[in-house]
């Protein structure tokens, strides 16, 4: 039985209410979750606070957490946790500019995403901002840009979590980074 085949098996158990399901789930993707979060945090300042491994930990404790949730598959988990991880290292971003009283926003590339803002450094906070307005113009675009860039999730992937084609990814896709280039330009 192949990783994939069994992630989505475990997936669907731990939909249906069988906890042991989500315990067996963590080794299978563990690893997965810590490559994301190692891209996550190379593109973060080189002084960061949070490790790789405390950033998976904090995702998947917050997944388990969930309650009931109805898994669609393989892409769907890794897309809810990549929400999950933007919004701890948002989180994050936001506490240590409040313990600073303003200071220095955390910087990462978006170049990693298909160079969606060049090879720039965009604020994580600006970025988080942008994408919510994002969200109240075109939630799908919104959606998009959060399972490509924070995801990793490839076009095919996120349109299998979204159910729709490959190039309709690829055209919103394609809106949503030209937008977020021009809304952080702004800032």
């Amino acid at each position: 039985m192949s990783a994939a085949k069994s992630v989505t098996q475990l997936l669907a158990e731990w939909s249906g209410g069988n906890e042991a399901a989500r315990d067996e789930l963590l080794p299978l993707v563990y690893d997965e979750l810590r490559r994301l979060a190692r891209d996550y945090l190379r593109r973060e300042r080189p002084d960061h606070t949070l490790q790789p491994t405390a950033l998976v930990h904090e995702a998947y404790l917050r997944l388990a957490g969930q309650g009931a949730v109805n898994w669609q598959g393989r892409a769907h988990f890794f897309g809810i946790a990549a929400r999950l991880m933007r919004q701890i290292l948002i989180n994050h971003a936001e506490g240590r500019q409040a313990a600073k009283r303003g200071g220095a926003a955390q910087q990462l590339s978006l170049g990693a995403a298909d160079r969606l803002a060049g090879e720039s450094a965009v604020d994580l906070v600006a970025l988080d901002e942008a994408l919510k307005t994002l969200e109240t113009l075109d939630p799908q675009q919104s959606r998009i840009v959060e399972l490509r860039f924070f995801g990793g999730l490839t076009v095919e992937e996120i349109a299998e979590v979204l159910r729709v084609s490959p190039a309709t990814i690829k055209r919103e896709w394609s809106s949503a980074r030209a937008w977020l280039r021009r809304e952080l330009s702004r800032k």
